[in-house]
């Protein structure tokens, strides 16, 4: 499953690790994910949100 957001799209970003001796390697930032119940499109469903999108309050979590 990729690794985005349902509310904003929000996916991994890319960069690179730099050592002290300015070697350079891949690397790869995940958005914070989190499953929550909540409506989503005028129906209850389980989604994955990143916690940006929950603190703001663009998701109606659902208990």
């Amino acid at each position: 499953m990729a690794a985005t957001c349902d509310i904003c799209g929000k996916g991994p970003a890319f960069g690179n690790n730099v050592s002290h001796a300015h070697n350079k390697t891949k690397r790869k930032w995940n958005p914070n994910l989190q499953a929550v119940r909540a409506i989503h499109q005028g129906k209850v469903k389980k989604i994955r949100a990143c916690s940006r999108c929950i603190r703001s309050g663009s998701v109606v979590k659902v208990a």
